[in-house]
């Protein structure tokens, strides 16, 4: 089953950074945002993180 997008992130980065992104999702034929999570998911998996497959919904 396809993972629901519905959590809005949003963050400060360098111009560097921004190009980087920009020309990597763009070699992977992949938008920003799913570069994004396929990295930090890869780097869990890794890592031995374990994430579970339904978030604890945290107050801020």
């Amino acid at each position: 089953m396809k993972e629901k997008k519905d959590t809005p992130m949003s963050f400060r980065a360098s111009a560097r950074f921004k190009l980087a992104l920009t020309l990597a999702a763009a070699l992977e034929n992949r938008s920003q945002s799913n570069l994004i999570e396929t990295l930090v998911f890869d780097f869990c998996r890794q890592k031995g993180i374990e994430v579970p497959a339904e978030p604890i919904l945290q107050k801020d």
